[in-house]
């Protein structure tokens, strides 16, 4: 059964929603690409990485997410110039959303913005357990089990989603782009080379340790 989830950073500045969910209407996926740790890195966030520099990613249509609540505190970072554009509230570094470009009608949501509000319930419960892992050849340590080869099952899935998602035209509203200009809404910053190679340290598969 689907239900709206709220949404929320961790200080509490930015609220909104998240429309229809259930494990059916989205996907969940554990990403440990060395891009995705470096964002958390770089927001100084290290604490949403799983063990393995995993991030936990909910991917929905981005008509499925609205902000009623501190939307000009949003913010996006490209590690390079034509990498995804990377939202969080920049109130409290809470990440909001990983996107390719509004074209894509795909948003990848950091699993602490269902976590935060005070209605929230288990994640498996409400979007499911993630359906897999991908990227392992990044992760820190021994890489998880099917996280290295390519999962089938799960690149069937997010390609089925995201068929329904272009024909339904979910791509719109968008919570970070704006329809009639196909420009952001918030600011962009897009990192320089030495800042990109200052975060690559950090990154699996063999971080540096202080």
């Amino acid at each position: 059964m689907s239900q709206d989830v709220e949404l929320q950073c961790r200080c509490g500045k930015v609220h909104g929603w998240l429309r229809g969910a259930s494990p059916s209407a989205v996907n969940r996926a554990v990403c440990y690409c060395d891009d995705c740790q470096a964002f958390a890195h770089h927001l100084g966030r290290a604490d949403l990485l799983d063990e393995h520099g995993g991030s936990d990613i909910v991917q929905v249509a981005p008509s499925m997410v609205s902000f009623d609540r501190g939307s000009e505190l949003a913010a996006a970072v490209r590690l390079t110039p034509k990498g995804l554009y990377r939202w969080y509230a920049s109130c409290c570094k809470t990440p909001l959303g990983n996107m390719v470009s509004p074209r894509l009608p795909f948003l990848g949501i950091a699993s602490e913005l269902l976590q935060k509000a005070p209605s929230a319930r288990p994640l498996d419960e409400v979007v499911g357990a993630p359906r897999g892992a991908i990227l392992g050849k990044f992760a820190i340590g021994e890489p998880p089990p099917g996280s290295v080869k390519p999962n089938v099952r799960l690149l069937a899935h997010v390609t089925r989603k995201l068929l329904g998602w272009t024909l339904r035209g979910k791509g719109w509203p968008h919570p970070f782009f704006d329809r009639a200009s196909g420009n952001p809404k918030h600011p962009v910053t897009v990192l320089s080379t030495a800042e990109r190679d200052a975060l690559r340290p950090l990154c699996g598969p063999r971080p540096a340790r202080a």
